[in-house]
């Protein structure tokens, strides 16, 4: 079956043209396309991101079917209705317990797992880290060479199935604590640090330049990026509002190692 017969058939099971069957076959389908990587949920075009909301139904459709199923390895033991991760030499992954890794999720060869949390729909790249009890939610984007530091929370974005996912794009360190969430790009080798919190109405305020400017749902290539706060007034007085704020730009005269550093000693962030 093509790619373009898939998408028919979990269209038409999503709109009930479909008998039950048929709609579980099709999303079983669609998700081991994703768990091997063959499909993604959203993928870079031109320089742009593409949504491919289809996929997100057959994911939905996939926990419709399901049944709940109870399961164990070892000592560790769950009821649910997606299982883990599994053939993982074969993949060239390392996954150290008790993180975990939900089928359905793609993780390229090289990546590494702490213990930390990888949903279905979503895709790793080679060589990242996801540090310990750092979460990636459903259908999140995560690029080649990225370190997703410890207690980071990247959001899920399974519903509505149009939405952009949260993408962090290659080479990209999110620093301890970090959230990002509502389909926030974080732009190539970007570096947040410890606290960043970023949802779509966020504002990311460039004061490096003689004049602030102000962005929302993207933290451009490059920036640096601290957690900050603004006022803002109400009739009950003034109060301060998170923001974040880019504060400087990794150089591009050094290799991403070594500007990584270089940021980290210049602008003392926390990470």
């Amino acid at each position: 079956m093509t790619q373009t017969d898939l998408q028919q058939r979990v269209e038409a099971a999503w709109s009930g043209g479909l008998g039950a069957d048929a709609a579980w076959a099709a999303a079983q389908q669609a998700v081991a396309g994703l768990d091997s990587g063959a499909l993604r949920v959203a993928e870079p075009r031109d320089g742009e991101w593409v949504v491919h909301g289809w996929l997100k139904k057959a994911i939905l459709l996939y926990f419709r079917h399901s049944p709940m199923v109870e399961g164990s390895r070892g000592d560790y033991h769950w009821h649910d209705k997606i299982p883990l991760k599994s053939d993982l030499a074969a993949q060239g992954i390392r996954i150290v317990p008790p993180g975990t890794v939900r089928y359905g999720a793609h993780l390229e060869r090289g990546c590494v797992v702490m213990p930390g949390y990888v949903n279905i729909g979503a895709w790793v790249g080679g060589g990242t880290m996801v540090d310990t009890w750092a979460t990636v939610g459903s259908c999140a984007q995560i690029g080649r060479g990225v370190h997703l530091s410890g207690g980071v929370g990247i959001g899920g974005v399974l519903e509505p199935p149009g939405a952009r996912p949260v993408i962090i794009e290659d080479g990209a360190f999110i620093g301890s604590r970090s959230i990002v969430v509502e389909g926030v790009i974080v732009g190539r080798e970007a570096v947040l640090g410890a606290n960043v919190v970023l949802t779509a109405s966020t504002p990311i305020i460039d004061v490096t330049g003689e004049t602030e400017v102000v962005h929302k749902g993207r933290v451009p290539a490059r920036a640096v990026v601290v957690p900050g706060t603004r006022p803002k007034a109400f009739p009950a007085g003034q109060v301060q509002l998170s923001c974040a704020v880019i504060i400087g730009h990794r150089k591009e005269s050094t290799d991403r190692k070594t500007s990584l550093n270089d940021v980290l000693r210049e602008f003392a962030l926390s990470v």
